[in-house]
């Protein structure tokens, strides 16, 4: 008998995760690297915010809080929740954890048994399908469009079998940045409405992160019918610059919220309470810096997506949303890199051009779909432009 449990075997370690300790340690080593691996604004989190955390720890609120969230976080949720959604929910039904990710993995382990289905749209973000295999649960990966990075009505119908428990949704995408219109999401939970069976998993955490006039929507706010089987995540990570304080947060229905909480219970416990103050403040306070965050995110989407489409062999489609472009590669495979290797695969790709520019990305076939790559334009202008040169160098090169 090993030591290790045999779950692990069927997971694999997070590829972005991988990938931004890679560029860490050539950097470490002294390399001239430029990480566009990691899924993090490089805004500072808010004064305001920042304040109200030295408020919490200045007045004693460094205590154990309850298990899934103090009531005024819980209450500015549910504040969130009808301001910008439309989906009126208690504070009974919501849960708070230490960042989107456990909030997810929490559902996931309280309700998924041996042998449920749970429908993974690709390009999926990494650890949506090894969650679910952790969880003891089947993922039923359905593959997108490669133009538009969106699965149909009719792909969605296809895949679901009465062993089908869950249905994962994330719009805006990690890592393509596609989003679905109010239209298309509607064709989608038209046909949920046919499968009773079916819980919806919505993981809005790029809410915020819209361009060009979007209109975000989230499944249960299109079609209420789902209300009482969706299960809508959010977080202050991304939009709030907050990704080290790790807060995550989720509306549902009161007996899975009640699941969730006994394995946090069993678990993690609370999340940080200066944390928990300091997404108080996020959600209750000035909400003005996003959009001008936004004019800057958009800035550089539209650079990236210029430089990268300029490079022999990539092709990269405008996304509507988040802070990635998800490019495609199949011009460069069959071609030699100046190590000599040929590119026969993304991942051979993403490898080559980190060994020969110092540029780190991630492959798309470790979110599902290839070839292509993932790069996150959520850092500085200078860098992105400087990376997006090396890499117009690098597929230059190829033979």
């Amino acid at each position: 008998m090993g030591f290790i449990a045999d779950a692990l075997s069927r997971v694999k370690p997070s590829a972005t995760i991988a990938v931004t300790n890679k560029a860490r340690e050539l950097k470490a080593a002294g390399r001239d690297v430029i990480g566009l691996g990691a899924g993090e604004p490089d805004f500072d989190t808010p004064e305001n915010i920042k304040a109200a955390a030295i408020a919490a720890i200045t007045e004693g609120k460094t205590k154990y809080t309850a298990v899934d969230g103090i009531p005024e976080l819980k209450a500015a949720i549910c504040a969130k929740f009808s301001r910008e959604n439309g989906l009126s929910y208690e504070p009974s039904q919501i849960t708070v954890g230490t960042g989107g990710k456990q909030v997810l993995y929490n559902a996931l382990i309280a309700t998924i048994n041996p042998g449920d289905e749970v429908i993974v749209p690709t390009p999926y973000w990494v650890s949506y399908p090894d969650m679910v295999l952790l969880a003891g649960g089947e993922p039923m990966i359905v593959e997108a469009d490669k133009s538009t990075f969106k699965i149909t009505a009719e792909a969605l119908e296809a895949a679901i079998t009465p062993k089908t428990k869950w249905f994962i949704f994330n719009s805006p995408s990690n890592p393509s940045g596609a989003a679905y219109t109010r239209a298309e999401l509607k064709a989608l939970t038209d046909v949920l409405l046919r499968h009773p069976q079916v819980w919806v998993m919505s993981d809005d955490m790029y809410e915020h992160l819209v361009y060009d006039g979007f209109e975000f929507t989230t499944p249960a706010q299109v079609e209420p019918k789902l209300y009482d089987r969706t299960l809508t995540v959010n977080g202050v990570s991304k939009a709030y610059a907050m990704t080290g304080w790790r807060i995550g947060y989720a509306g549902g229905p009161v007996e899975l919220i009640k699941a969730m909480a006994k394995v946090q219970s069993q678990s993690t416990s609370n999340p940080s309470s200066i944390a928990q103050w300091a997404a108080v403040e996020a959600l209750n306070g000035p909400q003005d810096f996003i959009p001008a965050n936004n004019e800057v995110f958009k800035a550089r989407r539209d650079l990236v997506v210029s430089m990268l489409n300029q490079a022999k062999g990539l092709s990269c489609p405008t996304p509507e949303g988040a802070f990635y472009v998800f490019p495609s590669c199949a011009g460069t495979l069959g071609k030699t890199a100046p190590s000599g290797k040929v590119i026969e695969t993304d991942e051979d790709f993403v490898t080559e051009l980190l060994e020969s520019e110092g540029v780190a990305v991630v492959q798309g076939s470790a979110f599902g779909l290839g070839p292509n790559f993932r790069i996150s334009y959520a850092t500085s202008t200078e860098a992105l432009e400087e990376a997006c040169t090396r890499i117009q160098r690098f597929c230059g090169n190829l033979k």
